[in-house]
């Protein structure tokens, strides 16, 4: 009971001391003009603490790879402002309940801003911060503006923004029939729930529908479920599978890879980290540069003074290609025939071999 009271009792202060928004209060400021952090942050001082509360949706390769590389910029950033950027860290591994508890205890430990990584963290710190207008940084958020995160993302408004890993579905089913232009069925596989997964899949169908060929779709909201989807992907006789940046997929990738690997059906996906753990070929953001980028936005705010609401989300070029060499080989592609097919429709073609971490 107490330390709701205490909650309470901060929440009120900070509603009376600020009114602009993304404004909220530091442990060393104390109460601050009607800016908030954006005025007292842009006269950071030598050795001044910034406490950031970041929450990870699950733990899979692509997400860790923001935090990790998020972690790293916010320490050089730091030597390089003379600040120090204090990272709590947390994973709720998808449980909602687990997530609102580590939001409530970022709030409760006064931090000075939030990072939610992918779109339901994202979603539910928005939620908690409305009122009192604590600054949230999102990262990997596939559509921020049809989920309601942001007004546009030029102009986010209110106290939120970040990085979006916006996937163009159209450059992926290009690679698909530039490796095989006689495929006739594609597979969809994705989970339903996965708000980053809905617009690439209606991309994908306008794309297929437009080139008369057919599709079939199979989806899971579990890893049990995912292996059913794969295999059966597989009995339905697809010549390709394309996932987006589905983290549902994504974390039961490792189990399903082989599946596809044997039936020697490429799986084209919207990360390289899924081509890292398995699939054939991952395609679209850098997942190292977003959580860079991301640190450079969680500065710009404490220590550079903007404001949330003026920043736009930033995206990221969507033209790297990533083949897993392994798999390419085990469903009979040759890699060099294969880069030279898909040289003119990327920007840059990685390679990379089967593993459960980034080196």
């Amino acid at each position: 009971m107490k330390k709701k009271i205490v909650s309470l009792l901060l929440t009120i202060a900070m509603l009376t001391a600020f009114s602009g928004c993304g404004s909220t209060q530091t442990a060393a400021d104390g109460a601050a003009g009607e800016d908030g952090k954006a005025q007292t942050a842009a006269a950071a001082a030598d050795g001044e603490t910034f406490t950031v509360g970041v929450c990870n949706y699950v733990d899979h390769a692509s997400l860790n790879q923001i935090v990790d590389n998020l972690e790293e910029g916010l320490s050089e950033l730091g030597k390089e402002n003379g600040v120090t950027f204090e990272v709590k860290y947390d994973n709720c591994n998808a449980d909602a309940n687990v997530m609102d508890q580590i939001i409530a205890n970022f709030i409760a430990d006064d931090v000075d801003l939030m990072v939610g990584v992918a779109t339901p963290v994202a979603m539910a710190m928005q939620a908690a911060t409305e009122d009192s207008g604590l600054p949230v940084v999102f990262a990997a958020v596939s559509d921020p503006v049809s989920v309601k995160l942001v007004d546009s993302m030029e102009a986010p408004g209110a106290n939120i923004t970040g990085t979006s890993d916006f996937l163009d579905s159209n450059a992926v089913m290009n690679l698909i029939f530039a490796a095989n232009p006689d495929a006739k069925k594609i597979g969809l596989l994705y989970d339903v729930g996965q708000d980053s997964s809905a617009t690439p899949i209606e991309d994908a169908r306008k794309y297929l529908d437009e080139k008369g060929v057919s599709y079939v779709e199979r989806t899971g909201t579990t890893a049990d479920e995912v292996a059913l989807a794969a295999e059966a992907l597989v009995a339905d006789g697809v010549d390709a599978v394309f996932t987006p940046t589905d983290n549902t997929i994504m974390n039961a990738q490792l189990a399903i890879y082989e599946t596809f690997a044997d039936a020697q059906i490429p799986h084209y996906t919207g990360a390289d980290s899924f081509a890292l753990n398995g699939a054939f070929l991952g395609y679209g953001v850098d997942y190292a540069k977003l959580g860079t980028e991301t640190a450079q936005m969680v500065s710009d705010i404490l220590v550079g003074g903007k404001k949330p609401a003026e920043m736009p989300v930033r995206t990221f070029d969507n033209g790297t290609a990533t083949i897993n060499t392994e798999i390419c080989e085990a469903i009979g592609f040759d890699l060099s025939d294969i880069k030279a097919k898909f040289e003119p429709f990327c920007t840059r073609i990685e390679e990379i071999k089967t593993g459960e971490v980034f080196e």
